[in-house]
């Protein structure tokens, strides 16, 4: 896709500001596992997803990581220009789910239009909410929420974006996502495997029961 497809309101800049990204933006290709932007000290700019599906996480002191959001087709990450926002001291982790095209906006450039267009401004600062609203959720969901609805939740979740009742994941990665150790998540999946709600194997697990999952989920 091209810039103009995939910046959000394209259609709101003046010419200049359009020829000054279509200047200064970079395609680029990024295959699964791959860490576009790691914490506050590193400031690859503004991605821009063209195809393929991101993960963006926050690792504790400890080495256990959570997901926040996941980023998706036409989304812009604005974390990974941390440092036009030095006010915001937010450390998220960029990696790759699948194989993806990008765009990258250098940060300066995206400021110095930023501070002369309203316009973009205000999408930046929608953009922003509702990111912190995401992350907000998922305090909720995980301080007031049991780990059993959150993790029949998370496997309905992977299951629509993967479009199958098969998924190819491992209880760390899991684990991984939902902010726990692996052995918590096995636990869980071995009793939701007794109560026939799933099935297990090496590498996988297949939702066998999508509707008791769903009343769990609730």
């Amino acid at each position: 896709m091209e810039l103009n497809q995939v910046f959000p309101i394209w259609d709101k800049l003046t010419a200049q500001e359009r020829a000054l990204l279509e200047g200064s933006a970079v395609r680029r290709t990024a295959s699964k596992g791959t860490l576009l932007h790691n914490g506050s000290a590193d400031c690859v700019g503004l991605i821009l997803i063209c195809s393929g599906q991101l993960r963006a996480y926050i690792l504790s002191d400890e080495g256990k990581e959570i997901t926040i959001y996941r980023l998706f087709e036409r989304d812009m990450c604005l974390f990974s220009a941390s440092c036009m926002m030095r006010s915001i001291q937010f450390d998220v982790t960029l990696e790759v789910e699948k194989d993806a095209e990008l765009w990258l906006i250098p940060a300066d450039t995206y400021k110095g239009i930023m501070e002369k267009s309203a316009a973009v401004a205000n999408y930046t600062n929608e953009l922003m909410a509702s990111r912190f609203s995401e992350v907000m959720w998922l305090v909720e969901q995980v301080m007031w929420k049991s780990f059993d609805k959150r993790l029949a939740a998370f496997l309905l979740e992977e299951s629509t974006l993967d479009n199958s009742d098969t998924l190819t994941i491992t209880h760390d990665k899991i684990a991984a996502h939902m902010g726990t150790a692996r052995e918590v998540v096995t636990r869980m999946l071995r009793y939701f495997q007794s109560e026939g709600m799933v099935s297990l194997s090496r590498g996988s697990v297949k939702l066998t029961d999508r509707k008791h999952l769903e009343e769990l989920a609730r």
